[in-house]
């Protein structure tokens, strides 16, 4: 499905640039997963786009990725200021998982506009994804800041914890555990089969808080009774399990 997000991406780009408006740039996770046609190009493109838009059309088309991005480079060189097409580029980065360029490109967008928010979750998974934990926080928070999204919060403590700034991610655990969008919201984890399964957000962020107090402040006690409290939500949560045995 992803090759027709990314023409459906530089389709409305070419489009809204050829209209010179100001390109808009869309979380890729929310686009239409309908199966856009390449349409025609508008008045307005130079000849150039139009060829360099039928080639990549054709590529994608007949699943040459290679050539569609080459197209996609020679459609950037040709409209240099269209940040659509360079969030196509990222996101065919993000799609493919090459974190490096994905995480390249998207930091030239932000350079550009520092709230971009598609821009800014491209570069945290890249930055996650490739152990740059410090710089995915960073791209985390402004995305909190931006969105007030919870999945972003979560995000955050869990990295919090792995940087040891185990006060900042109890912060985060409480607040989203006082959040009432959490008490419904699932989260994916293996279990005792090595199996994904969902679970409640809760019983991991109960499970990450006794982990932070008993690495921050060693209060075994304080941590047994978050991880019991996990565990009696989801008798099967291997994590707290494995933690509970460590506080015996």
């Amino acid at each position: 499905m992803k090759k027709f997000v990314i023409l459906f991406l530089v389709s409305v780009s070419l489009n809204t640039f050829a209209q010179k408006q100001p390109a808009k740039a869309e979380q890729p996770k929310t686009q239409s997963k309908t199966q856009p046609q390449p349409e025609p190009q508008p008045a307005g493109v130079s000849s150039l786009t139009e060829h360099f838009y039928k080639k990549y059309a054709t590529a994608v088309k007949w699943n040459d990725y290679e050539v569609a991005k080459s197209a996609l480079y020679d459609l950037i060189v040709e409209n240099p200021q269209n940040d659509s097409l360079i969030l196509s580029l990222a996101y065919y980065y993000y799609e493919n998982q090459q974190h490096v360029p994905a995480v390249l490109v998207s930091q030239q967008l932000l350079a550009r506009n520092p709230k971009n928010t598609a821009a800014l979750e491209i570069a945290a998974i890249g930055y996650e994804a490739m152990g740059v934990n410090d710089r995915a926080l960073q791209s985390y928070e402004s995305l909190y800041l931006l969105s007030n999204n919870m999945n972003m919060l979560y995000k955050m403590a869990f990295l919090q914890y792995e940087l040891k700034r185990y006060n900042e991610a109890i912060t985060s655990i409480d607040i989203l555990l006082a959040n009432t969008e959490v008490q419904t919201a699932k989260v994916v984890f293996n279990d005792v089969e090595n199996k994904p399964k969902e679970y409640p957000m809760t019983v991991a962020l109960w499970n990450l808080k006794g982990l932070a107090v008993l690495d921050h402040l060693g209060d075994k006690a304080a941590a047994k009774k978050l991880f019991d409290q996990a565990l009696a939500t989801a008798p099967d949560f291997v994590l707290a399990k494995q933690n509970l045995n460590k506080v015996k």
